[in-house]
């Protein structure tokens, strides 16, 4: 596609529309239904409404909405940086996007070895979602990943993934694998199999919300600081927070985009590892070599 002609030009509009009227619609959202409040408030995602179910009612809260908003940003950027690929190279964006996935790659090939080649979109979906949902407050938004009912679906998402690679070994190969190295460990096993997602999950959680008080208590801390030092101030300056200008700034470079940005990289090397050590390779070959002897088996007797 020429990447100067008109219509190139408006579905790239139509891509960055995406990335951008959500966020906007959040905003707008956000502003509309957030409640007054004075002083010190850290309150979890609120709840918009809910749906009845059979078993239990479905609440639709601000994290889910704000997790929506940020997969259909996830997918307009994927959508921009791959629109007009092509094998000679025209656009920046295609640099950037073979340099995403070659890092990736890399990094796949690295921690989980050749076998697990294809986990790359998983990988870089988990970076993308983790990352960018934990931005959302550099906007004023609830982060997702503070709701710890997100992040544990993230958690059993992947503990899902490692029970499936433990039992290419063979069923009685996952049972046996909770005796070892003696008998007497089986309870210990089952506890740390269990605690793996949520560890995952409280991880992650923890230090997000954690920066996120953090943040908002030297916030309030400076508003009391600036009015007992600089309250003699006359008139209007004295009411005026001097002190919290800027340094709630600097520590929300550290808190949402650092730590942040750090936890998503945690959270996806820690996937990597634990799916890639679940895996039983050894055990998986010799199941392989023995159904391919079966096979082999079963032709020659047939012919």
């Amino acid at each position: 596609m020429d990447t100067k002609s008109l219509r190139f030009k408006i579905i790239d509009g139509l891509y960055i529309a995406m990335m951008i009227i959500p966020v906007i619609i959040g905003i707008v959202i956000q502003v509309l239904t957030k409640p007054e409040s004075s002083g010190i408030t850290i309150t979890g995602a609120r709840i918009f409404f809910t749906i009845p179910m059979p078993i239990q009612n479905l609440l639709i809260t601000e994290a889910q909405l704000n997790s929506a908003v940020v997969i259909v940003v996830i997918l307009g950027i994927c959508l921009f940086m791959t629109h007009g690929l092509s094998k000679d190279i025209k656009l920046k964006r295609q640099h950037l996007a073979e340099i995403i996935v070659e890092k990736i790659d890399a990094m796949v090939n690295e921690n989980m070895g050749e076998y697990f080649k294809g986990f790359s979109p998983f990988i870089i979906a988990i970076l993308a979602l983790s990352g960018l949902s934990s931005l959302m407050s550099l906007l004023g938004l609830f982060p997702p990943t503070s709701d710890i009912n997100i992040v544990a679906g993230w958690a059993i998402l992947v503990f899902i993934l490692i029970t499936y690679y433990k039992l290419k070994g063979g069923f009685l190969s996952y049972l046996k694998g909770f005796t070892e190295p003696i008998f007497v460990m089986t309870p210990l096993n089952i506890l740390g199999e269990i605690a793996t997602p949520v560890s995952m999950a409280f991880r992650h959680y923890g230090n997000i919300m954690s920066g996120s008080v953090i943040a908002v208590l030297i916030a309030v801390a400076l508003q009391g600081l600036s009015n007992m030092v600089l309250g003699w101030l006359p008139g209007a300056l004295g009411d005026i927070p001097f002190l919290q200008m800027g340094i709630p700034a600097v520590l929300s470079l550290y808190f949402d985009i650092f730590s942040g940005c750090i936890q998503a990289y945690i959270f996806a090397m820690l996937t990597m590892l634990n799916i890639s050590g679940a895996f039983p390779q050894d055990e998986f070959e010799k199941r392989m070599k023995k159904k391919l002897a079966k096979k082999e088996k079963v032709l020659q007797i047939n012919n």
